[in-house]
């Protein structure tokens, strides 16, 4: 089982719009937790879930704003640098995500949409 601590990028789709976020996973054995940042107006989350092999689970609660809970199922890849699955909101709301292990390149790429977005 690869360790998943560190920094991630990545994509979720709601009705097909995508939207970008950034989190940091903390790893002890099984257990997973974490802390999100979506660019949009949804902003900080906490994350919980567990890895068991190669299946990630992990439930995504925000901060601040309506403050409901997102459940995210996934696989990770063999080299432990992507994963992907599925989120789910209730039984109303459901899309595909997928992250990868961050480089200095997704963060430029991150940095110049976020700026591009405010006029910058």
């Amino acid at each position: 089982m690869a360790d998943l601590s560190g920094a991630w990028l990545g994509t979720y789709w709601q009705e097909g719009v995508p939207t970008r976020f950034e989190f940091t996973l903390v790893q002890g054995g099984n257990s997973i937790s974490g802390r999100v940042l979506d660019d949009n107006y949804l902003g900080e989350a906490n994350i919980m879930g567990e890895v068991i092999g190669r299946k990630i689970t992990f439930t995504k609660r925000y901060l601040t704003g309506s403050r409901h809970s997102v459940k995210y199922t996934g696989t990770v890849s063999e080299d432990g640098d992507f994963m992907q699955g599925k989120w789910q909101i209730n039984y109303f709301f459901s899309g595909e995500w997928e992250a990868h292990r961050q480089d200095d390149n997704l963060t430029l790429n991150l940095e110049i949409l976020r700026r591009q977005k405010v006029g910058v």
